[in-house]
């Protein structure tokens, strides 16, 4: 097998056109090891035959390459997958010379989530709160930044402790799936602001009952001289519009918070957002109107009457 050529479909980055830059830790890892057993790996092209095409897709909205060969190895959410890989091919560092402009290690610390929210798959996915690495095992000897993706690594006391051991160890980090601020103790947030961090302390506020705990730890985090303009908050945006605008107008009292709308969509439940979702997310958010102006005052003044 040592003449085999691997082929590698990054289905985001093919779809965002160069444009998504954000590494396949999978197919990393897949790359690693078939380089380990002496095999030759590129990136897949239909102009090219291969002993062995793997496909990864993360999100259920990027369309399905249909040139991929029959017996393309396919995994990820975005295929509706959840299968883990082989543990030997798990074990690997990542290959991150797939990916150049990649100067961060990537990385769990833990998997799962004891959670069960009805738009989350990690529960379905993942299974429950677990231990997976050390954050020794994820860093890189060429750079000073670990990006983790654990889903709930405050819900775990593994995960709290390894935070802890980062803590003075010339190392920042980046925890960009959202913490659960509900978990944020004044043990915690103590922890949190001895860490390094490369960008925001990210929190996810995704229900009316994520208020007060986001607006505690905040005050938490402020005792310990951690600002609100050094937090981030993921907001999910669902049907119920409402209780995104009471979320927003609760947030953006604390002077300088970032947030971050996303409108539910669930191709796999038949969810869309509709088309005051997408106004709320996309234009009323993301452009920051939200700072200067309610929800109900940006609608006045932009004459928007559709509500469906």
């Amino acid at each position: 097998m040592s003449a085999y050529k691997i082929g590698l479909h990054d289905a985001e980055m093919e779809h965002f056109k160069g444009k998504k830059q954000y590494p396949n830790y999978a197919l990393m890892k897949i790359s690693a090891w078939h380089k380990a057993q002496g095999h030759r790996v590129e990136w897949w092209t239909p102009l090219e035959s291969f002993d062995r095409v793997y496909s990864s897709k993360v999100f259920d909205f990027t369309p399905e390459n249909p040139y991929l060969p029959p017996d393309t190895i396919k995994g990820g959410t975005g295929y509706g997958l959840f299968g883990e890989l082989p543990p030997e091919v798990d074990a690997m560092f990542p290959d991150y010379s797939l990916y150049p402009s990649c100067d961060y290690a990537l990385g769990y610390i833990t998997r799962g989530c004891p959670n069960h929210c009805r738009w989350c798959i990690v529960p379905h996915k993942e299974g429950g709160i677990r231990p997976y690495r050390t954050w020794r095992e994820l860093v890189r000897k060429d750079t000073d930044k670990l990006v983790l993706m654990d889903n709930n690594i405050l819900a775990c006391d593994y995960g709290v402790e390894q935070l802890a051991n980062m803590t003075g160890n010339g190392y920042r980090i980046d925890l960009n799936q959202g913490m659960d601020a509900r978990l944020v103790t004044p043990e915690v947030a103590g922890i949190l602001s001895r860490l390094s961090w490369i960008h925001y302390l990210r929190f996810s506020c995704d229900s009316d009952g994520q208020i007060d705990p986001i607006l505690r730890s905040c005050e938490l985090l402020a005792e310990r001289g951690v600002k609100p303009y050094r937090v981030f908050v993921y907001l999910l945006v669902t049907a119920d519009l409402d209780s995104a605008v009471r979320r927003v107008e609760a947030l953006k009292k604390l002077r300088g918070i970032s947030l971050y709308a996303q409108a539910e969509r669930n191709e796999a439940l038949g969810i869309r957002p509709n088309k005051m979702q997408l106004e709320f997310t996309q234009r009323y958010i993301y452009s920051g109107c939200y700072r200067q102006e309610t929800w109900k005052k940006y609608v006045e003044r932009n004459e928007i009457e559709f509500w469906t």
